[in-house]
């Protein structure tokens, strides 16, 4: 579900209070843990965390007008989730954000970047925690640059129209 909500304060306020208290705990442990570099603001209906346009004029490949995303919060309809583009085929961090979390004991219900939740105590915040801290502005971007320009490089050249014999 996105939220019309133009602020995150905004956002917090139209949440439920059991949501509202679940997605304030996660914001705290990143904010905590995110480099000061990165922007916190509502970004594709849910609080956004990215690197500000001052940082990287470019914005994001899919929307340049956006500002380049590096994690998300949300409230969706059947659960909660925290965005984590780190974690998505970056440099091992997937596999070692599982083996991670698997130290915990905990289950970890994640889909490419999203961790699913129903409430705080699925999570492990410590292992969340870690995985934004590890991945500062400059090193993000750099990332990100590299698996863009390995996208473009990859593409494969349009087929080449068939011949009708006409």
């Amino acid at each position: 579900m996105q939220s019309k909500a133009t602020t995150v304060a905004q956002y917090l306020a139209e949440l439920p209070e059991d949501r509202r208290a679940a997605i304030t705990q996660v914001r705290e442990v990143i904010r905590k843990n995110l480099d000061k570099d990165y922007e916190e603001g509502m970004q594709y209906g849910m609080i956004g965390y990215y690197v500000p346009h001052k940082l990287y004029p470019d914005g994001y490949h899919c929307d340049p007008k956006q500002p380049l995303p590096f994690a998300g919060l949300a409230s969706q309809k059947n659960h909660m989730a925290v965005y984590l583009m780190c974690v998505y085929d970056c440099e091992g961090n997937a596999t070692a954000f599982r083996d991670a979390w698997a130290k915990t004991g905990k289950k970890l219900d994640m889909g490419k970047s999203c961790i699913r939740f129903k409430n705080v105590e699925d999570l492990a915040l410590d292992v969340l925690g870690d995985a934004i801290k590890r991945m500062p502005v400059k090193k993000w971007v750099a990332y990100y640059e590299t698996a863009i320009k390995s996208r473009v490089a990859v593409k494969r050249p349009k087929k080449a129209a068939k011949k009708t014999g006409k």
